[in-house]
């Protein structure tokens, strides 16, 4: 093999490593505090902190869908050669979102506040608004650096965000100040501990161009991709958090906190599939740029077996040893609920399989197939959740969530296929459905501010 190939190979793998460490690390620190808070809050106290987590996922997930994603596609693509000004750009939306965000999380502190002022809720609350404009701070910033594939400075951060959660959680707990208020707190402290090293970095590395796309234009490109994936994002956010309130309401604050602890076993996999999604998202945009859709629609499937096989060895593993590791990490605390694990396993691995079509949508700027597949899914969990979780309680969340990721999945699939196979002049499946909705996107900057 060539001198230049090996390189090649080698320095891919090494970036592949870092991504994954880096994606690795910010996940477990969430991951720990979760199960720590699991061990050291009271039932109502972690259900409080589950709830509040849950509403934090809505917010991130659609800020995700509508600054992230889009700057995922557009970023290796259109705007490759003018990532400053780009970023220049995202700033500016970020700031007007989250100025919305934070106003929209303190009313819901507020009122939660004025309806059950005895309840964690309110003061958990409050942590997420503090906290989110952070951590989505810190969010975008990390994914610049995989808009040209060099996630060695994220991976950096990402190290100093576990060393500064990791000392943080430590002190909460010597000090006897754990709570789901400063458990959020602590969050948004590392987030922008690590956020403003990486914005000096990136203002000194990134090259200076001509190129001058307006702000106005990459708005008009983030709101036509992000005006569906948000929906998207919402529809998503249903079948996986929408129990947690559910649950508090017919059954009591402390069974959100058992659904918690099931969820928490799951947890690994959907963040790191999560943010491997979002690092391909990137690459298959480029395949699609440089390939075409079937080129796009191949690494969809190959995401798709590989993320599902790689679910399905995790949870093998666990459901082998699911007493032992259940008594571990929460310290003999839920074991009521350990047989429902082989159902998370299902929804977990249904989920994961999900990521690779999802993404090939995405690539191929078709984010409101993904809407119709996942509204699907969201119907479903609702029309069979609601009762279930009435009749049934925890059990009925579970199978609930479970169908709906499988049904979010095979539609999702099928979508993908026939948007590749059909191609934009025999039967455009976006545009030839929601013609009346929506207009095709702005692929081309406007220049000029």
């Amino acid at each position: 093999m060539p001198i230049k190939k090996v390189r090649a190979l080698a320095n891919s793998l090494l970036k592949g490593a870092l991504a994954i460490l880096d994606q690795g690390l910010v996940s477990g620190s969430n991951f720990v505090i979760g199960i720590l808070l699991a061990r050291w809050l009271t039932a109502k106290e972690y259900g409080a902190y589950a709830v509040a987590f849950g509403i934090f996922l809505l917010v991130a997930n659609l800020y995700q869908s509508w600054v992230i994603e889009p700057m995922c596609v557009f970023g290796p693509s259109t705007h490759r050669g003018s990532l400053r000004a780009y970023l220049k750009s995202l700033m500016w939306i970020y700031c007007g979102t989250i100025l919305v965000i934070t106003i929209c999380l303190g009313f819901s502190a507020a009122f939660a506040l004025r309806i059950a002022p005895a309840s964690q809720l309110p003061r958990a609350l409050l942590g997420v608004a503090i906290a989110t404009p952070a951590i989505l701070l810190f969010w975008s910033i990390k994914r610049v650096f995989y808009l040209q594939l060099s996630p060695a400075p994220s991976a950096l951060a990402a190290c100093v965000y576990c060393a500064v959660a990791g000392t943080g959680l430590w002190l909460l707990y010597q000090r006897g100040s754990m709570s789901p208020f400063s458990a959020f707190l602590l969050m948004g402290i590392a987030a922008l501990g690590t956020s403003l090293p990486l914005w000096f970095w990136l203002q000194f590395r990134l090259p200076r161009t001509t190129l001058q796309p307006s702000h106005r234009a990459a708005l008009s490109q983030h709101w036509h991709y992000g005006k569906w994936a948000m929906v998207s994002a919402a529809l998503m956010w249903v079948p996986m958090n929408i129990f947690y309130p559910l649950l508090s309401s017919f059954s009591g604050i402390d069974r959100a906190g058992e659904l918690k602890a099931l969820m928490n076993l799951a947890s690994p996999v959907l963040q790191t599939y999560g943010a491997l999604s979002a690092l391909l998202l990137p690459y298959t945009s480029r395949a699609q740029q440089e390939g075409g859709p079937l080129r796009a629609a191949a690494l969809a499937r190959l995401i798709s077996w590989l993320f599902a096989a790689g679910a399905a060895f995790y949870w093998v593993i666990l459901l082998i040893f699911k007493e032992s590791i259940f008594h571990a990490l929460y310290s003999g605390r839920y074991m009521n609920v350990t047989g429902l694990l082989p159902v998370v396993a299902l929804s977990s691995v249904a989920w994961s399989a999900f990521l690779g079509p999802a993404t090939g949508l995405r690539a191929l700027q078709s984010p409101s197939l993904i809407m119709i597949a996942v509204s699907a899914s969201t119907v479903v969990s609702l029309i069979l959740g609601v009762p279930a979780v009435y009749v049934f309680g925890l059990s009925g969340a579970v199978w609930a969530m479970t169908l709906s990721e499988i049904l979010g999945f095979a539609v999702t699939l099928l979508f993908l296929e026939v948007r590749v196979r059909s191609g934009t002049d025999l039967l455009n499946v976006e545009y030839g459905l929601l013609a009346p909705l929506i207009r095709k996107p702005v692929m081309h900057p406007q220049s000029g501010n």
